[in-house]
């Protein structure tokens, strides 16, 4: 049996669980208020108050760090990079302060690497958000000083469809799926035999609007936007990613608010909900054609699968492609101890990031 710590920073709390092989035997969300988060100018200045948070859990559930056979991190903004499970080593903690000092999830890997060096186990990231396995067909835009970026909920659609191929008596590295995942943001996968070649940057403006994103937007109503004079770059960008979408259009990013509201007649909500789900069904179809047809399943994930209204809508309009798997919500965390759990047990081997550590190239 491998015993594991887990650890996912969010903005506002962080995530710690204990697992013994892939099951929790002990979880808390260690939260922190706005006034104590307002003392830190920057992510990483928060990194010791965020440590005496998960020293203190396993403090409270009696577990030495000796008695760890690894902890595991959430991938943060790295460069980018194939999918798998990644040790964090030097190169990788000044990467991601470097880089990733504006986003929680960067903390991942440093606090992973913080409870595990001094007890000489491993620590590791799986799957960050920057994980890029697109074809480099897919990267053209049209435009050669605007190529495509890739950046998607990584960890939780490779997780998904590792459990949908298992489901299916197939291995992921054997199959061909499309992942949807509809949170906040929603992005759709084209997953061929275990690499995502063809997914929208589900955080800066492609792809379908989500609850509060905008998607993909007609580029020229954008430039007309940013030269408006009514809006700052940083309000435009707000636009896109936090204030677009269902927001924009309803004032709610909640699915059961929308949910509600149409129950009680509102056409408008009604008509909301049906285009989200009608762009979430042209990225599958867009998916598909990525992977010439050959499509096993499709695959339903994240919070917004626990709405039956918006499964159904997406459904009505992609089973002609393949059969629809439904697994509502996300365990970001289960996840990360499977990552853990397969270099641990010798079914994967853990990856370096960088070549050396004077190169600053992803191997």
């Amino acid at each position: 049996m491998f015993k594991q710590l887990v650890i996912n920073p969010g903005s506002t709390s962080t995530k710690v669980a204990l697992f013994e092989d892939s099951e929790a035997v002990a979880s808390k969300s260690l939260a922190m208020s706005s006034e104590a988060l307002a003392k830190y100018p920057n992510i990483f200045d928060q990194l010791e108050m965020r440590l005496e948070q998960v020293r203190a859990f396993l403090s409270e559930a009696q577990t030495e760090p000796e008695s760890l056979h690894a902890v595991v991190g959430r991938g943060g903004v790295l460069p980018p990079s194939e999918g798998g499970v990644y040790e964090v080593d030097d190169e990788m903690i000044e990467r991601l302060r470097v880089t990733g000092g504006g986003h929680a999830s960067s903390l991942g890997g440093v606090l992973a690497r913080e409870v595990a060096g001094p007890v000489g186990i491993p620590a590791f990231i799986a799957d960050p958000v920057t994980t890029d396995e697109l074809d480099e067909v897919s990267r053209y835009t049209g435009l050669p000083e605007a190529p495509r970026v890739c950046i998607f909920h990584a960890l939780n659609q490779k997780a998904v469809a590792r459990r949908a191929a298992s489901d299916l008596g197939e291995a992921y590295e054997n199959i061909n799926l499309i992942v949807v995942h509809l949170g906040g943001g929603i992005s759709v996968g084209a997953h061929r035999r275990g690499r995502v070649v063809e997914v929208a940057n589900a955080l800066s403006g492609e792809g379908t609007f989500s609850p509060e994103r905008s998607g993909g937007l007609p580029v020229t109503g954008l430039v007309k936007l940013c030269f408006s004079g009514q809006y700052s770059q940083a309000q435009i960008a707000k636009l896109i990613n936090g204030k677009g979408g269902l927001v924009a259009y309803l004032g709610t990013n909640s699915l059961k608010d929308v949910d509600a509201a149409i129950a009680e007649g509102d056409d408008k909500a009604r008509l909301c909900l049906e285009a989200m789900a009608y762009q979430v069904a042209k990225d599958v179809g867009r998916s598909a054609c990525a992977l010439a047809g050959d499509v096993e399943a499709i695959v339903l994930t994240g919070g917004g699968a626990h709405s039956a209204r918006l499964v159904g809508l997406i459904t009505d309009r992609v089973r002609f492609i393949a059969p629809v798997l439904v697994y509502p919500g996300e365990e970001e965390m289960k996840a990360l101890a499977e990552a853990g759990l397969r270099v641990l047990s010798g079914a994967e081997k853990a990856k370096r990031m960088f070549t050396r550590p004077d190169s600053g190239k992803p191997a």
